[in-house]
């Protein structure tokens, strides 16, 4: 089911973050719940951003749509399971992505989008991975998660590639490199897309 993200990231998920899911669920479950939020609001802005571009507007409307219902989805979750939906610092792996994004408006359009099929990729890269750790509902709702995520990496890649000017194979290269660095290095803080744990 998702043989082409494997394919496409230059790394799996460690171990040693699987461990560590398993001790923090309620952590995953919260950080979760931002990475949906804060993944409609990339939509929305690029929407805002670019509104002459159909095609970024299509898929961006309905990319959205999905992920505030998957935020929805997961604030029910944490409800029923009582986990309290308190602040958590972002990891550092958005940021370091993003901070590769150029100034120059139309590449920053590339770019961005690139960031936005990597980091889809990666989330259902991971929910396939936690699948067999988790309980029963949890395994089935992630499961559920998987061809809309898989479909969003897909379309930002797609987009990006329609909007450049030139090839992107060695742009999208660039931020893998940095990608598998974020995901094998070591981190301070368990997030949904941290790296090895060093805490």
């Amino acid at each position: 089911m998702i043989d082409h993200i494997l394919e496409f990231l230059p790394c799996i998920t460690p171990q040693a973050w699987l461990d560590e899911a398993e001790n923090h669920y309620d952590i995953l479950l919260i950080d979760h719940a931002n990475c949906e939020k804060k993944a409609a609001a990339t939509a929305m802005n690029l929407m805002y951003r670019h509104t002459r571009r159909t095609e970024l507007l299509r898929k961006m409307s309905q990319l959205a749509r999905e992920e505030l219902l998957h935020f929805q989805q997961v604030v029910e979750i944490m409800e029923a399971r009582e986990v309290d939906y308190k602040r958590l610092s972002p990891s550092r792996y958005a940021s370091s992505l993003r901070a590769l994004i150029s100034s120059e408006e139309h590449q920053q359009l590339i770019d961005t989008l690139i960031v936005g099929a990597i980091i889809e990729a990666r989330s259902c890269e991971r929910f396939a991975a936690l699948m067999p750790l988790l309980d029963k509902e949890l395994a089935k709702f992630y499961k559920s998660l998987l061809k809309s995520e898989s479909r969003h990496y897909e379309d930002y890649l797609l987009l990006a590639s329609l909007y450049s000017d030139e090839d992107i194979t060695e742009k999208v290269a660039l931020f893998l490199e940095k990608e598998k660095e974020l995901i094998s290095g070591a981190d301070t803080e368990f997030r949904f897309h941290s790296g090895v744990p060093d805490l």
